[in-house]
């Protein structure tokens, strides 16, 4: 399963070369703290080769499914991002720049397996809920909804200024 993700350095030819992945749930399955359990994802990476280095530029489109934090119920979340990896030779592997990747010259493969997990988690937005519907309305699950509004302080009576910043954001969803 390691091998599915790797770029074989030592047979690509100056300029450009593409390479194409597929993610699932397997995948995600490589990875046991990851918050994404499964998703369907196309990466397609071009590679240009250089004299002395190797550009590669990743995208990743799909979907995967997260969990919504009002409803807790999974959905389906577009994931669209493209990134860029610099290789470059030296002495020794070297991987503590998020951009450039050292790697010694006898090194003739690169497994890119972990960088995609890392994009992928980085193209999720902070804030994960259902998209609205064509009227406006949340597509949450309406009985968590209302359950939600149940216990939701209505802000009569006493307050407590330390709690008016998470009141805010219950309003706004």
């Amino acid at each position: 399963m390691s091998g599915l993700y790797v770029i074989p350095l030592s047979v690509l030819k100056a300029g450009y070369n593409n390479f194409d992945f597929e993610i699932g749930r397997e995948f995600f399955e490589l990875f046991e703290e990851s918050e994404i359990m499964e998703g369907q994802l196309r990466v397609s990476v071009a590679a240009d080769k250089g004299s002395s280095h190797i550009d590669l530029e990743i995208r990743i489109d799909g979907e995967v499914s997260v969990t919504c934090d009002r409803c807790l119920e999974m959905f389906g979340f577009p994931i669209a991002c493209v990134n860029r990896l610099l290789i470059r030779y030296g002495r020794e592997r070297d991987e503590a720049d998020p951009v450039i990747i050292m790697l010694p010259a006898d090194e003739h493969e690169l497994d890119i397996k972990q960088y995609l997990y890392e994009f992928i988690h980085l193209a999720l937005p902070i804030k994960r809920v259902h998209p609205d519907d064509e009227n406006g309305v949340s597509s949450c699950d309406p009985l968590m909804i209302e359950k939600l509004k149940k216990y939701l302080v209505s802000g009569k009576g006493t307050s407590d200024a330390r709690w008016d910043g998470l009141k805010q954001l219950m309003i706004d969803n």
